[in-house]
């Protein structure tokens, strides 16, 4: 089943710079895809479109039913709570401790404090993290700190994980970790789109790869590698 439908989608940034030209893709629910492709690409404009951090110029994101580009900002909030977002720099609070940094992201919707509990635990179990859980992010390797990041993004169960260049500060080891942690997620259900230009995960994965070229898309492998896209 179709869960993301991208139809006609231009972006232009007021720098006159041209991110996404004429794009048309769709995802279907428990995709795991890779977008890659050069710098400046388009690559993060995408993740930055499908939640609703940017708008596109023209053109319809269709996710889970819901059309993005129309959505008020004072209902974006909607969209957010289907989805979790990874960034390359973790953008991790760093006064509160590991616990608390994914417990935040529940209780800013309301939740009981049981129900607070219950879920953190099970995300930092997920992601090999609940006995760092008192622990604060400048005692935990990068890895540790992309790891506690996935867990905020994930602990409210969402339907969709965007994740932009997530290894691009870990070495090839770490990154691996990092992918294994990504494969269960998905594996669980949850449909992850990350954009990225790391050519050994890519490869090793073998999971459906979108390559994009000066915003448009050039090429779509369902197991490609980043060889037989670039070529």
């Amino acid at each position: 089943m179709e869960l993301i439908r991208i139809r006609g989608v231009d972006k232009q940034y007021k720098n006159g710079v041209t991110a996404l030209c004429n794009l048309d893709l769709s995802i279907k629910k428990g995709d795991f895809v890779f977008v890659i492709g050069a710098s400046g690409s388009g690559k993060s404009t995408l993740i930055k479109l499908l939640h609703r951090e940017e708008k596109p110029n023209k053109g319809k994101i269709i996710i889970g039913g819901i059309d993005v580009a129309k959505l008020r900002n004072s209902k974006v909030y909607k969209l957010r709570r289907k989805l979790g977002v990874v960034f390359q720099d973790y953008k991790l609070l760093p006064k509160l401790t590991v616990y608390e940094n994914v417990a935040f992201a529940l209780e800013i919707f309301g939740l009981s404090s049981n129900e607070v509990r219950t879920k953190t635990i099970k995300a930092l179990e997920l992601v090999g993290l609940k006995n760092k859980a008192k622990q604060y992010p400048d005692q935990l390797s990068g890895g540790e700190q992309q790891r506690v990041a996935i867990a905020r993004a994930i602990v409210n169960g969402p339907k969709l994980l965007l994740c932009d260049e997530p290894t691009g500060n870990l070495d090839p080891r770490t990154s691996m970790g990092i992918m294994k942690v990504l494969d269960v997620i998905n594996k669980m259900g949850t449909t992850v789109i990350m954009a990225t230009h790391d050519k050994q995960i890519v490869d090793k994965m073998k999971k459906r790869v979108v390559l994009l070229d000066e915003g448009k898309l050039v090429k779509d492998f369902e197991k490609g590698t980043y060889d037989n896209e670039i070529d």
